[in-house]
């Protein structure tokens, strides 16, 4: 193979039969169930990386299904997600994912820098109560209900949470193990469909983990739950910082 065959093909690895497709990438009937919490301001602050501020003490914790997204097939995700500002628009700094797949994993991190793991996530309907759990290995490390569809949710402000920006920090490394990409990186979810939205009454316990540490942002009173299923598009992000030149991109 000829550099210049190297060079037209390398956006993936492997170079020959790539993890994941090129994008964009769609993804339909995608299912949310979202449980907002406050917690030790002190914790979220050493977790959240500058220039992001925090703007209060509150996680979204969300469990996600995804059974239709282009090259990535039918997979689950938890995680959280810290509301913030950056240079006065508000926005989420994605904080933790685990999902049970592999191409959205190394696509996730390679592209945009979610900070995705494996782990075994589920989201589903129990009788009369919506339930997501997540098991790092054979062990429980979150659990969120919510009573299913009690409640009309208010379609608008569940569309402009989903036209906010979202932030990451993606870093990878080079050869020698020191980082050769850090940056802070902002992207949308455009082109949105909102299918239907819910709330209702919620509880979520988190449990600590060595390597799954979801608890270290702990639950101290859950303030509202949301459920929605809406068709979306993941913008590819823009670099808003760069870490390594220390000033701020676009």
């Amino acid at each position: 193979m000829k550099i210049a065959d190297v060079k037209a093909n390398a956006f993936a690895m492997p170079l020959t039969s790539p993890a994941f497709p090129l994008g964009p990438y769609r993804f339909v009937d995608r299912e949310f169930l979202v449980i907002t919490y406050r917690t030790d301001l002190d914790a979220l602050r050493a977790v959240v990386p500058e220039p992001l501020q925090v703007t209060e003490p509150l996680v979204k914790y969300e469990f996600i299904r995804m059974p239709d997204s282009t090259g990535f097939g039918d997979y689950t995700e938890s995680g959280q997600v810290i509301p913030v500002s950056f240079e006065g628009q508000h926005g989420g700094y994605v904080h933790s994912m685990y999902l049970n797949d592999h191409p959205p994993i190394a696509g996730g991190r390679e592209l945009w820098g979610f900070p995705k793991k494996l782990a075994s996530p589920e989201l589903a309907t129990e009788i009369d109560t919506l339930v997501g759990t997540l098991d790092y290995g054979k062990v429980r490390v979150a659990k969120g209900t919510m009573g299913f569809k009690h409640r009309l949710a208010d379609h608008q402000a569940v569309l402009a949470s989903l036209a906010a920006p979202n932030f990451l920090l993606k870093i990878i490394p080079h050869v020698d193990g020191s980082p050769r990409i850090c940056e802070l990186v902002r992207y949308y979810t455009t082109n949105v469909t909102l299918k239907g939205a819910w709330t209702g009454p919620a509880a979520l316990e988190l449990h600590p983990h060595a390597l799954a540490p979801v608890a270290d942002l702990p639950v101290l009173k859950v303030e509202s739950a949301l459920h929605f299923v809406t068709d979306l598009t993941l913008d590819l992000g823009t670099v808003v910082y760069d870490y390594l030149a220390d000033r701020a991109e676009g």
